[in-house]
């Protein structure tokens, strides 16, 4: 397969891909969608960590009590939305984050002006070779 014609179905195909995911991402079609793509994100972020050992210090015991205290906070928290949204009170629709939207736009982007030079320069290499002969 010549370089080119592989180089211009992988652009496509990442291009496709990336619209893919953008119009997924920003729930243009449906609103749900917003809602399990940050489901989604939380879970693998979640999902993904890394632990160490320390020896246990006056340092580290406060820390770990700070920590605890903090997620018992932000279980209290979380049940305290849910109860709003049960009532009524909050509407509960996770809003998406706005830049991996802007991210994912500038990618779009990127891809279709590299697709549109691509074809451009073929033109001209391929007018010059008529031209030269």
């Amino acid at each position: 397969m010549d370089q080119s014609l592989l180089y211009r179905s992988i652009l496509r195909v990442s291009l496709t891909v990336t619209a893919l995911l953008l119009v997924f991402q920003s729930g243009l079609i449906d609103d749900r969608t917003v809602t399990i793509y940050t489901d989604t994100t939380a879970h693998l972020a979640a999902v993904v960590g890394a632990t160490a050992s320390v020896a246990p210090t006056e340092v580290s015991l406060m820390t770990a009590e700070l920590t605890r205290q903090q997620n018992l906070l932000a279980q209290r928290e979380e049940e305290i939305t849910e109860r709003e949204i049960a009532l009524g009170l909050s509407a509960g629709e996770p809003v998406a984050d706005q830049t991996t939207t802007y991210i994912l736009a500038a990618l779009l982007f990127v891809q279709l002006l590299l697709i549109i030079l691509n074809y451009g320069l073929d033109y001209l290499r391929a007018r010059e070779r008529t031209l030269q002969v």
